[in-house]
């Protein structure tokens, strides 16, 4: 049903936007995330370079092998916290880590600026997310995007230019019939997230073990 409804918000965009026109990020932004990240999962990176090789043809930003990961949320800017209130978000959510867990990417689909997995269930990563905001909230951090408005997804390329997205759906129907890849979740990890040119990259400033 996830796989169904992501196609189907897909199918209703007519033209794909330059991910990388954000307000607000420059090469000098730098910011704390909850991410998962998957440097070990040799499946999804297996699964995920042979979908970009299939679909270089559109001239996307592929998402490197280290840089494949799902966005849990936006802790803040680094100039608006500092060492101690990470100190005590990383203790509150270390009491709080729910159990791990098994992720499926499932077919794969796009947004209106990338291409991307869907990937199920949604339930512990709804119940991760749940833990983590609370965890914000409860050493004083600012609370931003509520567990309600997450739609958890795993991206392997970034659009960088206006193209059709009937373009894009043609290209990536084909692989929809491949087979899903899991991946264990035993971990969460606060970042320092940048950019640097057209990708993400990140510093690990403390992994989470989970349950």
């Amino acid at each position: 049903m996830i796989a169904k409804h992501d196609w189907a918000a897909f199918d209703a965009v007519e033209e794909m936007n330059d991910h990388w026109d954000r307000p607000g990020w420059t090469s000098s932004t730098r910011a704390y995330y909850w991410m998962l990240t998957f440097p070990d999962a040799t499946p999804l990176i297996d699964h995920a370079g042979h979908c970009q090789k299939e679909l270089r043809h559109l001239a996307f930003d592929d998402i490197d092998a280290d840089g494949l990961h799902l966005t849990l949320g936006r802790i803040g800017r680094v100039d608006e916290i500092d060492s101690g209130h990470l100190d005590r978000l990383v203790a509150k959510a270390q009491e709080r880590r729910p159990e791990s867990f098994t992720l499926r990417a499932v077919p794969l689909t796009a947004s209106r600026g990338a291409i991307r997995y869907s990937v199920a269930p949604w339930d512990p990563v709804l119940h991760l997310h749940e833990a983590l905001f609370a965890a914000d909230a409860e050493s004083g951090i600012p609370q931003r995007k509520p567990t309600s408005l997450l739609r958890p997804h795993l991206g392997i390329a970034y659009c960088n230019r206006p193209v059709s997205a009937d373009i894009v759906r043609d290209a990536i129907r084909p692989l929809r019939e491949l087979d899903a890849v899991d991946v264990a979740v035993q971990k969460v990890r606060l970042v320092e997230l940048r950019r640097e040119g057209q990708a993400y990259r990140w510093q690990v400033i403390h992994s989470l073990e989970l349950r």
